[in-house]
């Protein structure tokens, strides 16, 4: 019954499933298609964004063209104007030259119209003595000379009253030229004094602009001059410093290497260095020193006195017997061995006097000897009580030679005798060997003269310092200085561009006038020369004239006298004569005014045409400046119509991207709603398919249970399971009863299986149980903060260890790339962890880019590559926890001579602060060690060590 409503549910979850997967399918294909869409929309956007950015740069280019075309506008309206003015002066002059032309061609018509009425009245005249002289040819006849030579008297004094007349009128029109000319001359004077009063000023502002300019051209070079040589001296200065530096870096390397020298191997005895080191006499009871502390010997009896004084140069001196006492225990407790205490005399509480007896000393030998006491200097209180104290340095003495000091120790049994060559001699015994190469009295003294080298050179460093900033606020300065005087010299540069132009165009413009005033200057020359000539002309005329009329009258007289019946006929003869002379030198006066009036009227149509010509040329400029305006204004037009599409096309664009971008958010919400649709349909689904194994599991376990149950009936019970479901009599149990009373079943089944046989010792087993149980609880909880406190203290050293191991690794990559660059001489290399997030256990890669190479890992390197990097890493390493001593075997053994070369000299860079011992085959490394140590192998199987110090004095 059950199995079959689990079969029909298996079948309602089956179908459900279909659905489910037929929806699902038509909501991806409906996805697909909004994704699709999508695509769609994003490149409609694409190509509408595209088409937006077009129109913006070509509305851009539109503007800067309507722009430019605006500017060219307002230029060509400026030109048209000035054309205009222009035209209006040309049209002007050309309007009073046409005045002038009507005017002399009326003057023209009239001297013509006189003309022809002179020449009709001339030969009406004419007629008149035609008629006269025939009426008196018969009476002239006579007097026919007479006539003749009057009458020629009479025409040369009317041609020469012809040609006065003439010259007159020439001279008239000279003085009128003249007049005109000098008024065109003044108004060119007057510009010509107003172009040169401005040329003064802008040839003088010009000239000072460029004697600024050249003062500010030798300002700048000597503040350049200045800056360089500050530079150098800074430079110098810098250079100085950096050898002080150095200096110094020696000096306090070689002091901590003496330091420590001296407080690792200050003290001959063993005891003495560990009761030094241990620190545990303090307060009052620390040791003042050793009495190595207290002396100075000289340099040349150093080592005499230090073997000499061996045991005596360990005193512990101390400032009372109580740190006396102290220093016992501690060696006699804590620190092994033994040791000397001299109590400072000033608190030694000695009951004898520490006074020298001068007399009662056993007085020197008289050999040329040197007391010891006479090269020792004793400081800080002890005076003369050493002599006392330490009898060999009362009775020592120094002596020349070894053969000296034996007989002086034969014959002064109670004194020593030190020998140059180490050799002790007292009384019959001698004491003699290879001396130490250094003691502590040396070292001490040598500490010393460190201690004031550095002194003398922090000294000299701070005033260099000092120096080297003064110059660089010098330099600052100058700096500062040189950027007002460029600017002051671009100004300066400026104003004389624009003097220069301006005084260009005043010279053009001055050269325009001149060129003008010297025309009207010739014109002038050449209308005095007309009147000079004309005014000599008249001259000449008239007193050709006077004469000729004397000539006349005396011929007049004689023909009178001679034939007075004559006289009336003569008279209207000379009447007639004379009339018609007159008329005849009017005619010819009028012929010459006509002339003048027509050349004058040429000259005036010359300029007339001139002024036409320039106002066609300038009227043609501004109909093409018109016309150009028209065009641009036009072409204004149709780039405002063009922006105006543009700025439609692009609003239209802007819509579109708006809706597009609209339809792009709705595809989206509705592609996540899809997605949605599709997650939860999916999981009913997979809701649905878990639902549907869980009921195929439950229907196959009750398929199992039944085959289990028949089997346990017929098994326990021995009757078969078909037969106890067709008794009424057993109740049937369903649902959650069953599972009760199975559950029930189980573990009372269990439960007896568990019981086993009964245990009489059940009781005790559960006491002493139980005690176990209490003791492991409280051991338990010790562990468990025990662990607790553990772990909190590898949280907090891994938290540590991470930090220091971060810094370290980060200081040690910074002096690793540094070191990769100088042996390289250039490139690049850093390391960097395999695991950043978790730096305890993360691997170190080492990545380096030689010069010319690209990055890669130092495994693809080059044998002399790989060494080089490797010798980075270690003197970066090195560098970042740096020691007194370091040695290098045969480091450079792969490396060539230029690799060599840097890498001696970044060990002498190094070998201020530490002292490197190298164990090398190279000579080029070799020759970089003060000291060479080498061995060699004279006889097979010995050894021999031979050493060089170079630089070392004989």
């Amino acid at each position: 019954m059950e199995s079959a409503q689990i079969d029909a549910q298996i079948q309602v979850l089956s179908e459900a499933m279909r659905e489910q997967t037929e929806s699902v399918q038509l909501l991806e294909t409906e996805h697909g298609a909004g994704t699709q869409r999508g695509y769609a929309i994003e490149t409609e956007i694409r190509e509408s964004r595209e088409r937006l950015t077009q129109l913006t740069l070509e509305s851009d280019r539109a503007t800067a063209q309507r722009l430019h075309n605006e500017e060219r506008c307002a230029d060509l309206v400026i030109r048209s104007a000035a054309s205009e003015s222009e035209l209006a002066q040309a049209r002007h002059r050309q309007t009073v030259l046409e005045a002038e032309r009507d005017s002399n061609r009326q003057i023209l018509d009239s001297a013509a119209s006189q003309v022809a009425a002179a020449q009709a009245e001339l030969a009406q005249c004419q007629q008149e003595a035609v008629d006269a002289t025939h009426a008196l040819t018969a009476l002239e006849k006579q007097q026919e000379a007479s006539r003749t030579a009057i009458m020629e008297a009479v025409a040369s004094t009317a041609n020469l009253r012809n040609q006065l007349t003439q010259a007159e009128e020439r001279m008239a029109a000279v003085d009128r030229e003249a007049r005109r000319l000098q008024t065109e001359m003044t108004a060119a004077s007057s510009q010509v004094e107003t172009f040169g009063g401005q040329h003064g000023q802008i040839t003088m502002e010009f000239e000072t602009a460029s004697q600024k300019l050249a003062g500010l051209n030798t300002e700048i070079t000597r503040t350049r001059e200045l800056i360089e040589s500050r530079r150098q001296a800074e430079t110098q200065g810098k250079n100085r410093l950096d050898t002080l530096r150095a200096e110094f870096a020696t000096a306090l390397g070689k002091r901590g290497s003496l330091e420590a020298v001296i407080a690792e191997h200050g003290y001959s005895t063993e005891s003495v260095r560990r009761l030094f080191q241990s620190g545990v006499m303090e307060s009052g009871l620390a040791p003042v020193g050793v009495l190595a502390d207290f002396l100075e010997v000289e340099g040349r009896y150093e080592g005499v006195v230090e073997d000499f004084l061996r045991d005596e140069l360990n005193y512990i001196v101390v400032k009372s017997w109580d740190a006396a006492d102290e220093g016992l225990r501690l060696l006699r407790t804590d620190v092994d061995g033994r040791a000397t205490f001299l109590v400072h005399p000033e608190d030694s509480q000695a009951k004898f006097s520490f006074l020298v007896d001068e007399a009662a000393r056993q007085a020197p030998p008289s050999h040329s000897i040197l007391p010891l006491k006479n090269t020792i200097r004793v400081l800080n209180g002890f005076g003369k009580s050493l002599e006392v104290i330490l009898p060999k340095l009362r009775n020592g003495y120094i002596v020349a030679d070894s053969k000296l000091g034996r007989e002086l120790a034969l014959e002064n049994p109670d004194a020593f005798f030190l020998s140059q060559s180490g050799e002790c001699f007292h009384n019959v015994t001698v004491t003699g060997g290879k001396q130490r190469s250094e003691g502590p009295l040396s070292m001490k003294r040598e500490l010393r003269d460190v201690t004031r080298l550095l002194g003398e050179i922090e000294e000299t460093l701070r005033q260099e310092e000092m120096s080297v900033l003064a110059l660089g606020r010098e330099l600052k300065e100058f700096n500062f200085l040189l950027e007002q005087l460029e600017g002051e010299k671009r100004e300066a540069d400026n104003q004389a561009m624009t003097s220069g132009h301006l005084l260009r165009q005043l010279d053009s413009e001055m050269t325009r006038v001149g060129e003008r005033l010297l025309t009207c200057r010739s014109e002038m020359q050449r209308l005095t020369l007309d009147r000079s000539e004309q005014e000599s002309l008249i001259a000449a005329r008239q007193a050709q004239i006077a004469a000729l009329h004397l000539q006349r009258e005396a011929l007049e007289a004689a023909a009178a006298s001679t034939h007075d019946q004559l006289t009336v006929l003569r008279e209207r003869r000379d009447a007639a004569a004379q009339n018609a002379s007159q008329h005849v030198a009017r005619a010819a006066t009028l012929e010459e005014r006509h002339r003048s009036a027509a050349a004058v009227l040429e000259r005036i149509d010359l300029l007339v045409g001139e002024m036409r010509e320039r106002a066609n040329t300038l009227q043609a400029q501004i109909e093409a400046f018109a016309s150009e305006t028209v065009r641009r204004e036009s072409e204004n037009r149709q780039l405002a119509l063009q922006l105006v599409e543009l700025e439609a096309e692009r609003n239209a664009n802007e819509a579109r991207d708006g809706l597009l971008q609209v339809e792009s958010e709705q595809m989206r919400a509705r592609l996540a709603e899809i997605d949605e649709a599709l997650r939860h349909t999916r999981q009913l689904l997979d809701q649905a398919r878990d639902r549907r194994g869980e009921f195929s599991a439950a229907a196959a376990k009750l398929q199992s249970d039944a085959q289990y149950m028949a089997e346990t009936c017929l098994n326990d019970l021995g009757v078969e399971r078909h037969e106890l479901l067709a008794d009424s009599t057993i109740p049937v149990m369903t649902g959650e009863l069953l599972s009760v009373q199975d559950q029930i079943y189980r573990e009372m089944r269990t439960r007896l299986d568990a019981m086993g046989p009964v245990n009489m010792m059940a009781l005790d087993e559960y006491k002493e149980t139980a005690e176990r149980h209490s003791f492991l609880d409280v051991q338990r909880k010790d562990l468990l903060e025990s662990i607790e406190n553990t772990q909190a203290t590898i949280k907090e050293i891994d938290v540590f260890s991470r930090q220091k191991f971060e810094e370290a690794f980060h200081q040690i990559n910074q002096n690793f790339q540094t070191t990769f660059k100088k042996l390289f001489g250039g490139g690049h290399a850093f390391m960097r962890l395999t695991d950043e997030e978790n730096s305890a256990d993360s691997g170190i890669d080492v990545v380096a880019s030689p010069p010319g190479k690209k990055l890669q890992n130092v495994l693809l390197l080059s044998g002399g590559e790989k060494a080089l990097t490797a010798l980075s890493l270690l003197v970066g390493i090195f560098q970042y926890q740096p020691s007194p001593f370091c040695i290098l075997d045969e480091v450079d053994a792969p490396l060539d001579e230029a690799n060599i070369a840097r890498f001696t000299e970044l060990v002498k860079e190094m070998s201020v602060q530490t002292q490197f011992v190298l164990i090398t085959h190279s000579k080029k490394t070799m020759s970089i060690a003060p000291v060479l140590y080498g061995v060699t192998m004279q006889e097979p199987g010995v050894s021999k060590l031979v050493s060089v110090r170079f630089g070392a004095t004989a």
